[in-house]
């Protein structure tokens, strides 16, 4: 499945929705479409504000400016999913680079854990919480129109999925072997659904029809990545889309996904609407916890189509 990317498919570009388009059920097929074919898209003139994109970026960036001590104030324990740590350390041999990650949880807020939160800067959670209001919106629009897509009730997907809300950032300091060191590897979203924002440098590549191909910087713009849980969910219908992430020589890269999942112990599987006589299941329903545990660890799940 690494096939080194073409240079020669020009005609390869990931779909880019304008939500601003007057003709809203034109839009909804455009998601649709773009999560059938593709698993990926970038929506534009969406209902986060430019300015408080940009205030949310700077926060990010200033955290990870800190010194190491500093950032240690908010380090991941071995047993929590949430805190600060190095995701990879620099390794020539294995083509790995320096890969720094925050996580924590920003919704609901029987979930959020403060101790997480950067103290420093001083408007990080101010920020982070005008953000995840905004970007709340824009996810429970982007699941309606999948769940109506399926010929389901607006709610169909929300319901089972949107359990939690992680922000998690990306960190990729500049490093002089750009051209051998990969940033993550290829790999799918465990999650439902991911929305992310990229600074301007270049990284984010994804797979389709044999080619690793570059998705486009587009300021403002919020990336949309369908999960391995929608997958599943639609019974196959919408595609978890595989990518990976490039190093840049020179500069820093950053990444605030955020990922919208089933909390620990939501059963998933194909919604019943979708599955009969015609349309077998796919896939055996699990418990998202499992599912982690067995995708973690490179373990079967013995669906019906492996």
């Amino acid at each position: 499945m690494l096939v080194e990317r073409d240079q020669d498919v020009p005609s390869l570009h990931i779909p880019v929705v304008d939500l601003s388009c007057p003709d809203q059920e034109l839009v909804a097929r455009e998601v649709v479409k773009a999560s059938q074919e593709w698993g990926v898209f970038q929506v534009v003139n969406h209902v986060i504000p430019t300015e408080l994109i940009q205030r949310l970026q700077d926060v990010g960036r200033q955290f990870f400016e800190l010194p190491e001590a500093d950032k240690e104030a908010v380090a991941k324990p071995a047993d929590s999913r949430q805190g600060y740590a190095r995701r990879y350390e620099f390794d020539l041999q294995s083509r790995k680079g320096t890969v720094d990650q925050l996580f924590h949880n920003i919704w609901p807020p029987s979930s959020v854990d403060y101790t997480y939160w950067p103290k420093n800067p001083l408007n990080y959670r101010e920020v982070n919480e005008e953000y995840t209001r905004k970007l709340k919106m824009l996810s429970e629009k982007i699941m309606e129109w999948l769940s109506e897509g399926l010929g389901l009730r607006r709610e169909a997907i929300k319901e089972v999925i949107s359990g939690e809300y992680m922000m998690n950032i990306n960190y990729y300091p500049p490093c002089p072997f750009s051209d051998l060191i990969e940033g993550l590897d290829p790999h799918t979203d465990v999650s439902g659904l991911t929305l992310l924002l990229t600074n301007e440098i270049p990284g984010l590549q994804v797979f389709k029809d044999g080619h690793w191909i570059d998705l486009d910087y587009i300021p403002s713009a919020v990336i949309v990545l369908i999960g391995d849980q929608i997958l599943r969910l639609s019974n196959g219908r919408y595609k978890n889309v595989l990518h990976k992430t490039t190093v840049d020589k020179e500069k820093t890269r950053m990444s605030w996904p955020v990922l919208v999942r089933p909390t620990s112990d939501t059963v998933i599987g194909p919604l019943p609407e979708l599955t009969g006589h015609d349309h077998p299941p796919k896939f055996r329903p699990i418990v998202y916890k499992d599912y982690i545990y067995r995708k973690v660890r490179n373990l079967p799940f013995f669906d019906f189509d492996s």
